[in-house]
């Protein structure tokens, strides 16, 4: 696959990215570095080779869920800035 100015256009919009000509060119050829190596291992055969889901066999120990008591409302909101008689008040930072 040939990497264009075009493509190297629509990537850094997507990304958000913006880039002066001369890092154009540096990262053109890196993609096509990157695109030959997978390329390359297109070539191995993997027809016996399990799918990797996990890097480890290691198993995340969880703990149980407990109920435990927890801190009464009243004491919660004492170390709010600014709170409501049931409720924390925050900022408002969706407008409609």
């Amino acid at each position: 696959m040939k990497i264009t100015d075009t493509k190297i256009d629509e990537l850094s919009h997507l990304a958000r990215l913006q880039f002066e000509d001369q890092d154009k060119e540096q990262i053109k050829t890196d993609l096509e570095r990157i695109l030959a190596f997978c390329e390359k291992l297109n070539e191995l055969d993997t027809s016996d080779v399990e799918p990797l889901v996990y890097m480890s066999d290691r198993v995340n120990p969880l703990r149980e869920d407990e109920v435990e008591a927890s801190l009464p409302k009243e004491d919660v909101l004492k170390n709010a800035p600014s709170a409501d008689s049931d409720y924390f008040k925050v900022p408002k930072v969706i407008n409609k």
